[in-house]
């Protein structure tokens, strides 16, 4: 990462009728509003509920997918349940909410406070709205359009606003606090996947939607009146340089942020309706996401530290080697063999691994291109994590078929082929990363 008093080199690009290109040079430690814990502790707790109430309702979607596609299912008709459609609809929520990023963040960049959390007040808005209005719906393509598409513009609209500037509020404990703050994803997973179960059991589809309609609003208005600002004086830039964007290290994580966001949802996405297939319970099934939501959020904490003391882009390679040799030994052994222990041992272990991406992956954004860059930069990168998201799990059920045992070797083989993509690529950022900085260093 580039030392606070170093130059960092920005440029960007305006449209207009010339194409002009205007060249700022700035001091990085110049360029940041002073800060006070007071204000850290306040970006760290709205940002981390933040991902509880997004991301985490975004993981907790397998519980819905195996309802939506249960025989007892009482909401579509029975002939239109199928894996590919009704996953798509998880899918495509959560990958608006990464790809929204891309519109968001040139809008965010032209507000003041008061613009911000207006910004965010009609996020929470429009995600109470979609989860209300989905409990209304009997077809999966209305569906895809409450539930998918307004749920996901208002969560992305809610998420950006807040997230895209936390890494700005810490510095020597940047992995540390990131870890933390994207932790609330598996603790949002270990809150709703149960909590949606017992909701589904007791009050049935329509009436769960609503609740969570309810909660949202509850939740996340409080955390939308109290947005952060932007430490930086001046805009941030919000548009790739060309130069930037041709730098094989950019290139690298563009594609490991496209192969590993397809990849990784897939697990989560067919974890519930893979334990029934095994034999268990629906019920257990959901539990056993809860599971694996909690172990991931502990996991976020624990690879920002592991981040901060042995280097952030050797953890990141690290942890996605791991999530290839897990999906290969333990999931496809126990679709092999129908066996449930390597099952439950591969979400244990996933849920170990599977966070330490996401966790690790805004920090090295920031150490890899500058925190000058970083609104671009990862703006652009959870783009394409949105349409990789869109990709994996529908691409996935359209393999899957018919919810099979036997069907489901071909969705594992699937998903290690992305994250072993992903996996090359963020070795290559790795090597491309010293080689522009033309030095290698051991811890990076």
């Amino acid at each position: 990462m580039a030392s606070p008093a170093s130059e960092v080199q920005l440029t960007t690009l305006h449209s207009s009728h010339d194409e002009e290109a205007t060249t700022l040079t700035a001091t990085s430690s110049n360029d940041l509003h002073p800060t006070t814990p007071r204000r850290q502790l306040v970006v760290l707790i709205t940002s981390f509920l933040t991902i509880c109430i997004t991301v985490g309702l975004n993981q907790s979607y397998g519980v819905f997918q195996s309802y939506y596609t249960s025989s007892s299912q009482t909401m579509l008709p029975v002939s239109t349940s199928s894996s590919a459609l009704t996953a798509f609809i998880g899918t495509l929520g959560s990958g608006l909410t990464w790809s929204g990023s891309l519109f968001i963040n040139p809008i965010l960049a032209r507000l003041n406070m008061k613009g911000t959390k207006a910004l965010c007040l009609a996020g929470v808005l429009c995600m109470s709205l979609g989860l209300g209005l989905a409990s209304l719906c009997s077809q999966i393509w209305q569906l895809l359009l409450t539930q998918g598409l307004l749920y996901g513009i208002g969560s992305s609209l809610l998420y950006f606003p807040i997230l895209s500037v936390a890494p700005e509020y810490f510095n020597a404990h940047r992995g540390s606090a990131m870890g933390f703050i994207l932790s609330g994803s598996g603790m949002g997973g270990l809150i709703f996947s149960p909590l949606i179960r017992a909701l589904l059991s007791a009050i049935g589809p329509r009436w769960t939607l609503r609740a969570l309609a309810l909660l949202v609003l509850v939740v996340s208005l409080p955390i939308a009146s109290m947005a952060a600002p932007s430490r930086f004086v001046g805009r941030r830039p919000t548009r790739i340089d060309i130069k930037l964007a041709m730098k094989p290290s950019f290139l690298f994580s563009v594609g490991a942020g496209f192969l590993q966001a397809g990849g990784n949802g897939l697990p989560l996405t067919f974890l519930a309706e893979y334990s029934v297939v095994l034999g268990y319970s629906a019920g257990f099934g959901a539990t056993l996401l809860a599971v694996s939501n909690g172990v991931n959020s502990v996991s976020r904490i624990m690879s920002g530290f592991a981040g901060d003391r042995f280097g952030r882009q050797n953890t990141l390679i690290l942890t996605g080697v791991l999530c290839v040799i897990f999906v290969l030994g333990f999931w496809l052994g126990s679709v092999s063999g129908g066996n449930k222990v390597l099952w439950i041992v591969f979400v244990m272990l996933y849920g170990v691994t599977g966070g330490g991406y996401n966790a690790l992956f805004p920090t090295t954004v920031a150490e890899v291109f500058g925190l000058q860059a970083y609104a671009s930069v990862n703006g652009f990168i959870y783009f394409v994590r949105g349409l990789g998201t869109m990709f994996g799990s529908p691409v996935g059920g359209k393999i899957l078929g018919e919810s099979k045992l036997v069907n489901y070797r071909n969705v594992v083989l699937f998903d290690a082929a992305l994250l072993g993509g992903a996996m090359f690529c963020v070795i290559g950022v790795r090597c491309w990363d010293a080689v522009d900085k033309r030095t290698w260093k051991w811890k990076a």
